[in-house]
Protein backbone atom coordinates (compact mmCIF):
# COMPACT_ATOMS: atom_id res chain seq x y z
CA UNK A 1 0.00 0.00 0.00
CA UNK A 2 1.25 3.25 -0.63
CA UNK A 3 1.73 5.64 1.77
CA UNK A 4 4.17 8.35 3.47
CA UNK A 5 7.54 7.13 5.67
CA UNK A 6 9.54 8.37 7.63
CA UNK A 7 13.65 7.19 6.62
CA UNK A 8 15.41 6.96 9.92
CA UNK A 9 19.04 5.99 10.18
CA UNK A 10 19.55 2.54 11.48
CA UNK A 11 21.43 4.74 14.51
CA UNK A 12 18.20 6.71 15.30
CA UNK A 13 15.41 4.05 14.65
CA UNK A 14 14.66 2.78 18.39
CA UNK A 15 14.61 6.55 19.68
CA UNK A 16 12.42 7.67 16.83
CA UNK A 17 10.32 4.87 16.81
CA UNK A 18 9.42 5.15 20.48
CA UNK A 19 8.35 8.99 19.68
CA UNK A 20 5.95 7.92 16.91
CA UNK A 21 4.91 5.04 19.20
CA UNK A 22 3.85 7.19 22.61
CA UNK A 23 1.86 9.27 19.97
CA UNK A 24 0.12 7.20 17.82
CA UNK A 25 1.49 8.30 14.70
CA UNK A 26 2.72 5.18 13.08
CA UNK A 27 0.27 3.21 10.42
CA UNK A 28 -0.80 -0.16 12.32
CA UNK A 29 -1.99 -2.09 9.21
CA UNK A 30 1.36 -1.70 7.22
CA UNK A 31 4.16 -3.05 8.46
CA UNK A 32 7.75 -1.49 9.41
CA UNK A 33 10.60 -2.16 6.47
CA UNK A 34 14.08 -1.48 6.43
CA UNK A 35 17.37 -1.83 4.23
CA UNK A 36 21.30 -1.85 5.21
CA UNK A 37 21.02 1.97 6.13
CA UNK A 38 17.61 3.01 6.95
CA UNK A 39 14.44 2.03 8.39
CA UNK A 40 11.26 3.03 6.97
CA UNK A 41 8.13 3.53 8.89
CA UNK A 42 4.81 4.24 7.37
CA UNK A 43 3.13 7.24 9.49
CA UNK A 44 -0.03 8.90 9.75
CA UNK A 45 1.76 12.65 10.44
CA UNK A 46 5.47 13.65 11.83
CA UNK A 47 5.72 15.11 14.67
CA UNK A 48 7.43 18.49 15.34
CA UNK A 49 10.47 17.28 17.22
CA UNK A 50 10.90 14.86 14.14
CA UNK A 51 9.69 18.00 11.40
CA UNK A 52 13.98 17.58 10.20
CA UNK A 53 13.60 13.97 8.73
CA UNK A 54 13.00 13.33 5.15
CA UNK A 55 9.71 11.85 4.57
CA UNK A 56 8.89 9.79 0.83
CA UNK A 57 5.89 7.82 -0.38
CA UNK A 58 6.79 4.30 -1.06
CA UNK A 59 4.87 0.92 -1.10
CA UNK A 60 4.78 -0.81 2.13
CA UNK A 61 3.40 -4.53 2.91
CA UNK A 62 0.22 -5.04 4.75
CA UNK A 63 -0.01 -6.96 7.96
CA UNK A 64 -2.34 -9.90 7.35
CA UNK A 65 -5.69 -9.21 9.19
CA UNK A 66 -4.57 -12.34 11.57
CA UNK A 67 -1.74 -10.72 12.50
CA UNK A 68 -2.96 -7.37 13.82
CA UNK A 69 -3.14 -8.40 17.59
CA UNK A 70 -2.39 -12.11 19.08
CA UNK A 71 -4.76 -11.80 21.72
CA UNK A 72 -8.01 -12.18 18.43
CA UNK A 73 -6.15 -15.55 17.79
CA UNK A 74 -6.43 -17.31 21.09
CA UNK A 75 -8.57 -20.01 21.55
CA UNK A 76 -9.50 -19.09 25.50
CA UNK A 77 -12.71 -17.96 27.50
CA UNK A 78 -13.56 -14.25 26.35
CA UNK A 79 -13.73 -13.23 30.34
CA UNK A 80 -10.04 -14.25 30.27
CA UNK A 81 -8.79 -11.98 27.58
CA UNK A 82 -8.65 -8.94 29.85
CA UNK A 83 -5.89 -10.78 31.32
CA UNK A 84 -3.87 -11.16 28.97
CA UNK A 85 -0.48 -9.18 29.05
CA UNK A 86 -0.60 -5.70 26.74
CA UNK A 87 3.06 -5.85 26.50
CA UNK A 88 6.43 -8.44 26.18
CA UNK A 89 9.80 -8.37 26.02
CA UNK A 90 11.40 -9.04 22.26
CA UNK A 91 14.50 -10.24 22.69
CA UNK A 92 15.98 -11.25 19.50
CA UNK A 93 13.63 -13.61 18.08
CA UNK A 94 11.81 -14.47 21.27
CA UNK A 95 9.20 -13.46 22.69
CA UNK A 96 9.76 -13.29 27.01
CA UNK A 97 6.46 -13.02 28.68
CA UNK A 98 4.83 -12.42 32.10
CA UNK A 99 1.03 -14.88 33.09
CA UNK A 100 -0.98 -13.77 35.46
CA UNK A 101 -1.79 -16.93 37.15
CA UNK A 102 -5.94 -17.67 35.96
CA UNK A 103 -3.66 -17.65 32.54
CA UNK A 104 -1.49 -20.35 33.20
CA UNK A 105 -3.46 -23.41 31.83
CA UNK A 106 -3.16 -21.67 28.59
CA UNK A 107 0.00 -20.91 28.44
CA UNK A 108 1.05 -22.94 24.99
CA UNK A 109 -2.14 -20.95 22.93
CA UNK A 110 -0.89 -17.76 23.93
CA UNK A 111 2.52 -18.59 22.77
CA UNK A 112 1.35 -20.21 19.35
CA UNK A 113 -0.72 -17.03 19.03
CA UNK A 114 2.33 -14.66 20.07
CA UNK A 115 4.52 -16.66 17.23
CA UNK A 116 1.46 -16.50 14.48
CA UNK A 117 1.28 -12.84 15.10
CA UNK A 118 4.81 -11.85 15.28
CA UNK A 119 7.20 -13.09 11.82
CA UNK A 120 10.26 -12.83 13.47
CA UNK A 121 9.71 -14.73 16.78
CA UNK A 122 10.65 -18.18 17.25
CA UNK A 123 10.20 -18.96 20.58
CA UNK A 124 8.05 -17.90 23.19
CA UNK A 125 9.61 -17.83 27.19
CA UNK A 126 7.43 -17.73 30.15
CA UNK A 127 9.33 -15.79 32.52
CA UNK A 128 9.03 -15.03 36.25
CA UNK A 129 10.82 -11.75 38.22
CA UNK A 130 14.42 -10.64 38.21
CA UNK A 131 15.86 -11.99 41.32
CA UNK A 132 19.26 -12.23 42.89
CA UNK A 133 22.34 -10.09 42.66
CA UNK A 134 23.54 -12.07 39.28
CA UNK A 135 19.50 -11.21 37.92
CA UNK A 136 18.56 -14.18 36.81
CA UNK A 137 15.08 -15.46 36.37
CA UNK A 138 13.17 -18.52 35.68
CA UNK A 139 12.36 -19.55 31.97
CA UNK A 140 10.13 -21.93 30.38
CA UNK A 141 9.82 -22.62 26.90
CA UNK A 142 5.63 -22.27 26.12
CA UNK A 143 6.10 -22.30 22.09
CA UNK A 144 8.49 -22.31 19.29
CA UNK A 145 12.02 -23.65 18.91
CA UNK A 146 13.60 -25.07 22.15
CA UNK A 147 16.38 -22.19 22.06
CA UNK A 148 16.97 -19.66 24.39
CA UNK A 149 19.78 -18.02 23.07
CA UNK A 150 19.58 -15.23 20.29
CA UNK A 151 20.81 -11.82 18.90
CA UNK A 152 19.07 -8.74 19.82
CA UNK A 153 20.10 -5.71 17.69
CA UNK A 154 19.61 -1.99 18.90
CA UNK A 155 21.28 1.05 17.05
CA UNK A 156 22.85 -0.82 14.69
CA UNK A 157 25.05 -2.96 17.61
CA UNK A 158 24.56 -6.64 17.97
CA UNK A 159 24.07 -8.29 21.80
CA UNK A 160 24.55 -12.75 22.48
CA UNK A 161 22.18 -12.94 24.61
CA UNK A 162 20.65 -16.65 26.79
CA UNK A 163 17.36 -15.30 28.29
CA UNK A 164 17.48 -17.85 30.16
CA UNK A 165 20.84 -17.69 31.97
CA UNK A 166 21.53 -13.70 31.69
CA UNK A 167 19.18 -10.81 32.12
CA UNK A 168 19.04 -7.75 29.48
CA UNK A 169 16.47 -5.37 29.14
CA UNK A 170 15.23 -4.24 25.20
CA UNK A 171 13.23 -1.08 26.99
CA UNK A 172 16.20 0.19 27.64
CA UNK A 173 17.88 0.82 24.62
CA UNK A 174 16.57 4.46 24.46
CA UNK A 175 17.88 4.85 28.05
CA UNK A 176 21.34 3.78 26.99
CA UNK A 177 21.91 5.76 24.25
CA UNK A 178 20.69 8.48 26.43
CA UNK A 179 23.96 8.05 28.66
CA UNK A 180 26.46 6.95 25.68
CA UNK A 181 25.48 11.00 24.60
CA UNK A 182 26.29 12.56 27.75
CA UNK A 183 29.58 10.49 27.77
CA UNK A 184 32.22 13.07 27.10
CA UNK A 185 36.14 12.49 25.38
CA UNK A 186 38.61 10.93 27.48
CA UNK A 187 35.86 9.87 30.45
CA UNK A 188 36.92 6.50 32.50
CA UNK A 189 33.44 4.78 32.83
CA UNK A 190 32.45 2.18 35.23
CA UNK A 191 29.56 -0.07 34.67
CA UNK A 192 29.58 -1.87 38.02
CA UNK A 193 26.64 -4.33 36.47
CA UNK A 194 27.18 -4.45 33.60
CA UNK A 195 25.70 -7.82 32.41
CA UNK A 196 26.23 -9.05 28.70
CA UNK A 197 27.25 -5.17 27.93
CA UNK A 198 24.71 -3.13 26.40
CA UNK A 199 25.67 -0.15 28.09
CA UNK A 200 29.29 -0.56 28.39
CA UNK A 201 29.40 -1.61 24.66
CA UNK A 202 27.07 1.52 23.45
CA UNK A 203 29.22 3.86 25.41
CA UNK A 204 32.24 2.57 23.92
CA UNK A 205 30.55 2.66 20.55
CA UNK A 206 28.71 5.72 20.55
CA UNK A 207 30.93 7.95 23.08
CA UNK A 208 35.03 8.28 23.08
CA UNK A 209 35.76 7.19 26.19
CA UNK A 210 39.41 6.48 27.77
CA UNK A 211 38.22 3.18 29.12
CA UNK A 212 34.61 1.93 30.33
CA UNK A 213 35.49 -1.05 33.16
CA UNK A 214 32.68 -3.03 32.94
CA UNK A 215 31.90 -5.44 35.81
CA UNK A 216 29.62 -8.38 36.54
CA UNK A 217 29.08 -11.01 39.38
CA UNK A 218 27.61 -13.73 36.68
CA UNK A 219 30.25 -15.95 35.41
CA UNK A 220 27.37 -16.50 32.16
CA UNK A 221 27.01 -12.70 31.79
CA UNK A 222 30.67 -12.10 31.77
CA UNK A 223 30.79 -14.97 28.74
CA UNK A 224 28.54 -13.23 26.57
CA UNK A 225 29.89 -9.65 27.53
CA UNK A 226 33.19 -10.75 26.03
CA UNK A 227 31.54 -12.42 23.03
CA UNK A 228 30.14 -8.90 22.40
CA UNK A 229 32.67 -7.05 22.95
CA UNK A 230 34.36 -8.61 20.12
CA UNK A 231 31.41 -8.72 18.24
CA UNK A 232 31.01 -5.08 18.33
CA UNK A 233 34.26 -4.11 17.80
CA UNK A 234 35.28 -2.18 21.19
CA UNK A 235 38.16 -4.14 22.21
CA UNK A 236 40.11 -0.93 22.83
CA UNK A 237 37.03 0.70 24.98
CA UNK A 238 36.22 -2.14 27.24
CA UNK A 239 37.54 -4.18 29.95
CA UNK A 240 35.59 -6.73 31.11
CA UNK A 241 36.16 -8.04 34.78
CA UNK A 242 34.42 -10.79 36.54
CA UNK A 243 34.12 -10.14 40.16
CA UNK A 244 31.74 -8.66 42.21
CA UNK A 245 30.64 -4.84 42.26
CA UNK A 246 32.09 -4.56 46.06
CA UNK A 247 35.60 -5.20 44.80
CA UNK A 248 35.52 -2.20 42.96
CA UNK A 249 38.12 -0.03 44.82
CA UNK A 250 40.24 -2.98 44.88
CA UNK A 251 39.50 -3.30 40.89
CA UNK A 252 40.34 0.43 40.00
CA UNK A 253 42.97 0.65 42.49
CA UNK A 254 45.30 -1.67 40.67
CA UNK A 255 44.55 0.05 37.36
CA UNK A 256 45.23 3.61 39.15
CA UNK A 257 42.30 4.45 38.27
CA UNK A 258 39.31 7.25 39.20
CA UNK A 259 35.60 7.37 38.12
CA UNK A 260 34.50 10.34 35.82
CA UNK A 261 31.01 8.21 35.78
CA UNK A 262 29.09 5.34 37.40
CA UNK A 263 26.00 3.22 36.14
CA UNK A 264 24.71 1.28 39.22
CA UNK A 265 21.82 -0.57 36.75
CA UNK A 266 20.88 -3.49 39.54
CA UNK A 267 17.33 -2.13 40.55
CA UNK A 268 16.21 -4.42 43.26
CA UNK A 269 19.95 -3.80 45.27
CA UNK A 270 21.68 -0.54 43.86
CA UNK A 271 21.50 1.27 47.06
CA UNK A 272 23.56 -1.31 49.18
CA UNK A 273 26.45 -0.56 46.47
CA UNK A 274 26.27 2.90 46.38
CA UNK A 275 28.79 3.41 49.12
CA UNK A 276 31.18 1.53 47.07
CA UNK A 277 30.63 3.62 44.22
CA UNK A 278 31.65 6.41 46.39
CA UNK A 279 34.81 5.02 46.90
CA UNK A 280 35.98 5.37 43.41
CA UNK A 281 34.69 8.42 42.39
CA UNK A 282 37.39 11.42 40.75
CA UNK A 283 36.93 14.85 42.71
CA UNK A 284 34.05 15.37 40.32
CA UNK A 285 32.00 12.36 38.86
CA UNK A 286 28.05 11.83 37.09
CA UNK A 287 26.37 8.75 38.79
CA UNK A 288 23.45 6.91 37.01
CA UNK A 289 21.93 5.10 39.33
CA UNK A 290 18.53 2.60 38.74
CA UNK A 291 16.17 1.12 41.51
CA UNK A 292 12.57 0.15 41.50
CA UNK A 293 10.64 2.61 44.14
CA UNK A 294 7.21 3.44 44.54
CA UNK A 295 6.20 7.31 44.02
CA UNK A 296 5.87 7.79 47.80
CA UNK A 297 9.62 6.29 48.55
CA UNK A 298 11.67 8.16 45.69
CA UNK A 299 12.35 11.27 48.31
CA UNK A 300 12.84 9.14 51.00
CA UNK A 301 15.56 7.47 49.12
CA UNK A 302 17.27 10.47 47.73
CA UNK A 303 17.57 11.07 51.11
CA UNK A 304 19.26 8.28 52.31
CA UNK A 305 21.73 8.59 49.42
CA UNK A 306 22.72 12.20 50.33
CA UNK A 307 23.34 10.49 53.80
CA UNK A 308 25.65 7.62 52.63
CA UNK A 309 27.40 10.51 51.08
CA UNK A 310 27.64 12.98 53.43
CA UNK A 311 29.23 10.42 55.93
CA UNK A 312 31.63 9.90 53.11
CA UNK A 313 32.02 13.89 52.79
CA UNK A 314 31.17 13.82 49.08
CA UNK A 315 28.30 16.39 47.69
CA UNK A 316 25.47 15.29 45.66
CA UNK A 317 24.35 17.85 43.64
CA UNK A 318 22.36 18.58 40.12
CA UNK A 319 19.63 15.29 41.16
CA UNK A 320 17.62 14.82 38.39
CA UNK A 321 14.81 11.43 39.00
CA UNK A 322 13.01 10.21 36.08
CA UNK A 323 10.18 7.60 35.53
CA UNK A 324 11.63 5.25 33.00
CA UNK A 325 9.15 2.94 33.32
CA UNK A 326 6.66 1.08 34.64
CA UNK A 327 7.56 -2.11 36.43
CA UNK A 328 4.23 -3.24 37.95
CA UNK A 329 0.87 -0.93 39.76
CA UNK A 330 2.56 1.60 41.28
CA UNK A 331 6.24 0.89 41.28
CA UNK A 332 8.20 2.34 38.54
CA UNK A 333 11.76 1.85 37.34
CA UNK A 334 13.43 5.22 38.38
CA UNK A 335 16.78 6.69 37.22
CA UNK A 336 18.40 9.14 38.70
CA UNK A 337 21.42 11.19 37.72
CA UNK A 338 23.66 12.61 40.16
CA UNK A 339 26.67 14.76 40.51
CA UNK A 340 28.70 13.50 42.84
CA UNK A 341 31.64 16.37 44.24
CA UNK A 342 34.45 15.47 47.08
CA UNK A 343 34.77 17.64 49.51
CA UNK A 344 38.57 17.33 50.12
CA UNK A 345 39.86 16.70 46.37
CA UNK A 346 42.51 14.43 46.21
Amino acid sequence: MLSKGLVVELTQAEKVRKILTKKDLIKKNLKIEKDNKFLYIPIEKIPEELSSYKIIKREFKEFDKEDSSYKETIPIPEKLKGLLPTSYDIIGNIIVIKLREELRDFKKEIGDSLISSNKNIKTVCLTTSVSGELRTRAIEIIAGEHCTKTIHKEYGLKFEVDVSKTYFSPRLATERKRIADLVTKDEIVVDMFAGVGPFSIMIAKFANPKIVIAIDKNKDACHFAKKNIKLNNVLDKVEFINSDAKDVLKILNKKGLRANRIIMNLPFSSYSFFKYALQVINNLCKIHYYEILTEEKINRRLNDLRKIAEKNEIFLTDINTRKIKTYAPREFYIGIDITAKRKMPM
